[in-house]
């Protein structure tokens, strides 16, 4: 057994400096030859102990802390990507992220989709506060340490350093997380610490470096002992071509080691596969698994933890975020099965969800269920016409589950047309908190639709007051003007008087000539009404009150009594009140 280097993901919105933040630990210039500086790809590097202590030495030194893992190995990724796919049963393998946001622009969609998933993972993180240098007035101190840069600089500088990170405590403290700078942290389990610093000009990274050090060595102490020696377990971050090399995938070793012509399993849409290993390619120190092969030596064998990327036959079909697993150990294909059935695991009912990856199914798989959301059918791909039909079949079912969730995933076009006919909802977007936010308000919407309809289809408690001298007509039907003293009244509707004899049926209601689909209490309105005659069943000064039978009663009391409002749930009694009234006359009168 020995202590292995943690594995530290790097999160952040696109342009938050993610990128920039490992360029300046690294001192290379991935940034400069991505397109538009932006991360294109999954990139894995190794920053050896030395680099840590060369640029957080002092600190080091003056914390007192004795260093015993060999570096760390930082995970960079476009956005969710790399956490997801980092994932072994039970959770990730990341033991620690770093979430970079732009002090300048604060939380935006990945930010808060990152905060989400870190969450549901249980993954401790750090906050690295990027961009201190664009604050106006700030001047670079040339140190790669925030405290040294933050005393050299204007009072009115500190002021608004001190207000961007006041910002971003405040908006981790409205998503439940406490939070502080790292030199006011008072319980390093129980807040999260935020380092102010500058991909640019580099203030900040010794405390980054020294912290992200300190805590994963103080608090993943025992996780971070392994078994170097034995049987290797991976995580598949993606699955590439390479030119001159075929299909290959960029693989996190957590555990053990993998030799060349060891043969590995791994799991794949129609089952379990293996392949051997034709040559592990390791990036060479400060470099990326993304880089060219140039930047890239091989490897006879490679230990964890280790980014590695492996070459091999049959590789083109292996899942990303899956796990790839040495066959010398024991019980790994009960190993890959056990886990593929946690993840794919589906209830009768519930939602349908497609996405790239078996982290992107998992990951949403878990907001999911924190909120109550079940799933009946997962799969990773396209969006195909069955999933829209399978999706329509569930609304019979289960009308909060018609809904179709496309994680980065395209849709047929056939699926597309079937969506339009059937008006099942297609959900598609590229960030996980977004999807569910979108389910969310389409819910919403669906009930507040299917309330609106129920509404309309059902008869509701209402009183009328007969307005005197506004009789417009005697009869046939008859015609006067009414105030809606409580309640609500419709057309079609029957009425009857307080002794709960039915005088007539609403024809119409109008107000101001416009006809009117609902009167609620307050309104003044013109009022038809067929089979009375003003004079003999009704009159002016009368209260009139909606006909409600046994059974739409019943259902307004324990059924759609939500629907009620107080008022209306008083007058409901006294309506409950007359027919008594009435049935007791009728069985006095049968006497």
């Amino acid at each position: 057994m020995m202590i292995r280097q943690p594995i530290i993901v790097v999160m952040g919105h696109v342009d938050h400096g993610k990128t920039s933040l490992l360029d300046r630990i690294r001192n290379t210039a991935v940034t400069n030859r991505e397109a538009g500086g932006i991360t294109q790809h999954i990139g894995a590097s190794e920053v050896p102990i030395e680099v840590i202590k060369k640029t957080s030495g002092a600190l080091i030194k003056k914390m007192n802390i004795d260093i015993t893992i060999p570096g760390l190995l930082f995970i960079d990724t476009p956005g969710h990507e790399a956490f997801t796919n980092l994932r072994k049963r039970g959770g990730s393998v990341a033991d620690l992220a770093i979430l970079v946001v732009d002090v300048t622009k604060s939380f935006e969609p990945q930010t808060y989709e990152a905060l989400e998933i870190l969450k549901e993972y249980k993954t401790p993180f750090i906050i690295a506060a990027n961009k201190m240098d664009l604050i106006t007035g700030w001047r670079s101190q040339g140190t790669a340490s925030f405290i040294e840069s933050i005393e050299k600089q204007n009072p009115l500088v500190k002021e608004e350093a001190e207000a961007k990170i006041y910002e971003l405590i405040g908006k981790l403290s409205e998503l439940g997380f406490n939070a502080e700078r790292f030199d006011r942290v008072k319980d390093f389990k129980k807040e999260i610490v935020i380092i102010p610093l500058s991909a640019k000009t580099g203030e900040g990274v010794a405390e980054l470096l020294m912290y992200a050090t300190g805590l994963a060595q103080r608090f993943l102490e025992m996780r971070l002992n392994i078994e170097v020696e034995g049987a290797g377990v991976g995580s598949i971050l993606e699955r590439k071509e390479e030119k001159g090399m075929g299909c290959t995938i960029d693989v996190i070793l957590y555990n053990g080691s993998f030799k060349v012509n060891d043969t590995i399993a791994f799991a794949t849409e129609a089952g379990i596969k293996s392949s051997k290993i034709k040559a592990l390619l390791k990036p060479r120190p400060l470099q990326e698994l993304r880089e060219s092969s140039n930047k890239f030596y091989n490897v006879e064998s490679v230990s964890a933890a280790s980014g590695i990327k492996i070459s091999g036959s049959g590789l083109e079909e292996a899942l990303p975020g899956s796990l790839v697993i040495s066959v010398e150990k024991k019980g790994y294909e009960n190993e890959i099965k056990s886990e593929m059935q946690e993840v794919f695991k589906v209830e009768k009912n519930g939602v349908i969800l497609k996405a790239d990856s078996i982290g992107g199914i998992e990951a949403i798989s878990k907001l999911l269920s924190s909120i109550n959301v079940k799933i009946s059918k997962k799969e990773i791909g396209k969006v195909t016409k069955r999933d829209v039909m399978d999706a329509f079949s569930m609304r019979a079912i289960d009308p909060d589950s018609a809904v179709v969730m496309a994680f980065n995933v395209s849709i047929e076009d056939d699926a597309e047309q079937e969506s339009y006919a059937t008006g099942i909802k297609v959900i598609k977007g590229q960030i996980i908190y977004r999807i569910i936010e979108e389910y969310k308000e389409w819910l919403d919407n669906e009930k507040k639709r299917g309330k609106e309809l129920l509404e309309k289809a059902l008869i509701f408690p209402g009183a009328i007051f007969l307005l005197p001298n506004h009789c417009f007509r005697v009869s046939h039907p008859a015609i006067f003007g009414a105030d809606v003293k409580r309640g609500r009244i419709k057309p079609g509707t029957q009425l009857i008087n307080e002794f709960g004899d039915i005088v007539g049926r609403v024809k119409e209601i109008q107000n101001n000539g416009i006809s009117m689909q609902e009167a609620k209490a307050g309104d003044s309105v013109a009022i038809s009404v067929e089979g009375a005659t003003y004079g003999r069943q009704i009159n002016q000064n009368d209260t009139l009150y909606v006909f409600l039978n046994d059974d739409e009663v019943r259902a307004l009391k324990y059924k759609f009594n939500t629907l009620l409002n107080d008022d209306e749930t008083d007058l409901l009694d006294v309506l409950v009140k007359i027919k008594e009234k009435r049935k007791d006359k009728q069985n006095n009168d049968t006497l």
